[in-house]
């Protein structure tokens, strides 16, 4: 195979890893998009002091009425807009070939898994109940932190 060859061989092939990754991380915008909505929603809910439509779900009034909802008196889903935001930013400028943005969107998403492995927790075995909107959180949570993993990472060329 002439050199002229290989060299568009590996340009196809980057090519095609920059399209899977650009593909990659428009997904993980659009999930964090999802999140931001239900922990905008919550966050509202937390501060005007209405109830959440629960629909009667009684787990659901206990752990957003919870000692466990709030840190240092800010709703914890205000945390949780915020690292949507966070994880939604880096997403985009990642999409858009940011040197740094992956990395800084993978150490996002991952303090998001670490803190919805906690919550999860707490709902499960300290509290004794669920809520919906937490449990939509952590299946986007869940699917974010699948992605970063499933993200092939950019090749390094060595000529």
């Amino acid at each position: 195979m002439s050199k002229s060859a290989k060299k568009n061989r590996e340009k196809n092939g980057a090519a095609s890893g920059s399209r899977a990754r650009v593909i990659l991380y428009s997904i993980a915008a659009v999930f964090c998009l999802a999140g931001l909505a239900d922990a905008t929603y919550l966050s509202v809910i937390a501060f005007t002091g209405e109830t959440a439509a629960c629909s009667g779900q009684a787990g659901c009034f206990e752990v957003l009425g919870s000692s466990y909802a709030r840190v240092a008196g800010v709703p914890v889903a205000l945390l949780g807009a915020l690292g949507y935001f966070t994880a939604f930013t880096f997403a985009i400028f990642a999409a858009f070939n940011y040197k740094r943005a992956p990395k800084f969107f993978a150490l996002t998403v991952c303090l998001m898994f670490a803190a919805t492995l906690w919550f999860l927790y707490l709902q499960a075995f300290v509290l004794h109940a669920y809520c919906r909107y937490c449990l939509f959180s952590a299946a986007i949570t869940f699917l974010l932190m699948g992605l970063v993993v499933a993200t092939p990472s950019p090749r390094t060329r060595t000529e």
